[in-house]
């Protein structure tokens, strides 16, 4: 069973994204683990900046799960995904320096993030029925 969600899940990744990571993880904790279209309407409401970059990301991603569905032939429902993860990582960044007072100068740090969501297939309910 874990073979088959592995290949039904599809990913996306976004690389040197000019938004501060700390600032794109707030924005991406809103979504990690809501279904994937209910996913993309909080992210194009959200005020945040990093919600447009995120939630084209989450597009991307439902796009290849679309792609890799057809690929193998499975039956494909946009509203069965469900984002199985979602995280932002740090990327490399940009130091530039500010005039300050006195002759000094200081450092200015414009970060960027690497955002990854992962979209999968709801998981099946087991029914087990009570065994306790």
């Amino acid at each position: 069973m874990a073979t088959e969600t592995a290949t039904t899940e599809a990913r996306a990744v976004a690389r040197h994204v000019r938004v501060a990571p700390q600032k794109a993880r707030r924005v991406v904790d809103l979504i990690r683990g809501k279904n994937a279209t209910d996913a993309v309407s909080v992210l194009r409401f959200a005020p945040q900046g990093a919600a447009e970059p995120i939630r084209k990301v989450l597009e991307s991603a439902i796009a290849n799960a679309r792609v890799k569905a057809d690929q193998t032939a499975q039956r494909f429902d946009e509203r069965e995904l469900v984002v199985a993860s979602a995280f932002v990582d740090e990327g490399p960044t940009m130091k530039r320096f500010r005039p300050r007072a006195q002759g000094r100068a200081g450092r200015i740090n414009k970060r960027t993030s690497h955002i990854t969501v992962v979209v999968a297939p709801k998981p099946a309910k087991s029914t087990n029925g009570g065994t306790r």
